[in-house]
């Protein structure tokens, strides 16, 4: 009884541990470039600002 208790508990746990992405992984490198590009660009638009006062 133990052993088929414990093996469907490991096959549980085997199809528990085995998730979807809701996209493809491309696409999370590619939002994460598109953040950091939109950053970029802010943090380098404020350059040269206290040279104006």
């Amino acid at each position: 009884m133990n052993a088929a208790l414990l093996a469907t508990v490991a096959e549980g746990a085997e199809h528990a541990a085995h998730t979807e992405l809701p996209m493809e992984p491309i696409a999370f490198g590619l939002i994460t470039f598109a953040i950091f590009m939109t950053m970029a660009f802010v943090t380098r638009s404020w350059k040269g600002i206290s040279n104006r006062h």
